[in-house]
C-alpha cells in the first residue's frame, strides 16, 4: 500500500481536507443507506477518504468528478464488503441471522423487511436503488457516478424495483 498523502505535502493535504469538508456528509447519507449501521456507514466513508489519501494525484479535479470519484470508492468499498460477506456464509454453510425484532412496531418490521430486500439486490443494483429511490438523485447523475450509462442505470432501476416487488410480496 502507498502511504497516505503526506504532512509535508500541504497541497495534496489541503485538497484533501477540502474534499472531506465539501464530500463527507452527501458520503456518509449514500453509505448510510448502503449498509446496516451508522458505525459501518462511519467505516466506509473513512475507508474511502484513506483511498483518497493514498493517491490524491487519481482524484480528478472539479467538484462533479471529485464527487463521482469518491462515490465509485464508496460503492465499490460497498460491494467488497458484501462479498466478504457471502463468501464467509458460503463457507459457514448457513444462512444469515435474521435480526431481532425487539418489538412488534409496524416501522421496525418494514425497516427490516426493506433492508432484507435491499440486501437481496446485487450490489450496483442496490447503489441504483438507493441513489435513485431514498436519495432522489437524477438519472443522469447516478449514471455519472457509477461509470455507467443513462440507460444501464433505467436497466437496473427497473430490474431492482421488480426483484424488490417479489421479494417485499413474499413476506406478505
Amino acid at each position: 500500500m502507498a502511504p497516505a498523502a503526506d504532512a509535508s505535502d500541504p497541497p495534496a493535504a489541503d485538497r484533501l481536507a477540502r474534499l472531506f469538508d465539501r464530500h463527507h456528509a452527501r458520503l456518509y447519507r449514500l453509505a448510510r443507506r448502503m449498509v446496516r449501521t451508522s458505525d459501518e456507514a462511519r467505516d466506509v466513508v473513512q475507508d474511502t477518504f484513506l483511498r483518497a489519501a493514498r493517491s490524491p494525484r487519481s482524484i480528478p479535479d472539479g467538484p462533479s468528478h471529485e464527487e463521482a470519484w469518491l462515490v465509485r470508492v464508496l460503492v465499490n468499498i460497498c460491494r467488497d464488503g458484501w462479498r466478504k460477506e457471502s463468501v464467509r456464509r458460503r463457507l459457514a454453510g448457513s444462512t444469515p441471522a435474521e435480526p431481532e425484532i425487539v418489538a412488534p412496531e409496524s416501522a421496525l418490521i418494514a425497516r427490516t423487511t426493506v433492508w432484507r430486500a435491499l440486501d437481496a439486490l446485487p450490489p450496483r443494483r442496490r447503489a441504483v436503488v438507493v441513489l435513485y429511490e431514498i436519495e432522489s438523485t437524477p438519472i443522469p447523475v447516478i449514471a455519472g457516478l457509477l461509470g455507467i450509462s443513462s440507460v444501464t442505470v433505467r436497466w437496473h432501476l427497473s430490474v431492482g424495483r421488480r426483484e424488490l416487488a417479489r421479494f417485499l410480496g413474499s413476506q406478505l
